[in-house]
């Protein structure tokens, strides 16, 4: 190997390493500013943050550490389950009730309401019956007499 080239070798591995360190403060500084504001840190935020790909903060064994680490810090723990006391059951029982009868009294409004608008249709059906058959004026007001 020349010399030149072991050189050129040489340039280009410190290039990498300084554009390496550049990314591992870029993402540090990313984390930092996620922390500040209080917002999740998750890969893809810190991606954003710091202008770094997926694959860096993945491969960065320290990196991806800190950032599970702090992941799983922010999760929050499941909240316990609440005891279900007698008032609370009485109060769904209760609700679920109002819940059945005002549907039940909406389905027979309805029901009603249809056989109401029926019965004015032969109604009407039948007052144009006998008025086609030649029956005096309103028979209502025969009845008046």
């Amino acid at each position: 190997m020349t010399d030149a080239r072991a050189q050129r070798i040489a340039v280009l591995a410190a290039a990498a390493k300084a554009k390496s360190a550049a990314k591992v403060a870029a993402a540090e500084k990313g984390i930092r500013a996620l922390v500040k504001r209080g917002e999740p840190i998750t890969f893809q935020a810190v991606q954003r943050e710091a202008d770094v790909s997926h694959a860096f903060l993945y491969n960065h064994t320290e990196l991806r550490g800190r950032i599970e680490h702090l992941r799983a810090q922010a999760r929050p723990t499941p909240a316990k389950p609440t005891p279900v006391d007698s008032e609370s059951t009485l109060v769904l029982a209760l609700t679920g009730q109002i819940t059945h009868l005002k549907k039940q009294h909406r389905q027979e409004t309805q029901a009603l309401q249809a056989a109401l608008e029926q019965a004015h249709g032969e109604n009407l059906d039948l007052r144009r019956e006998l008025t086609r058959r030649g029956w005096p004026g309103d028979i209502a007001h025969d009845n008046d007499d």
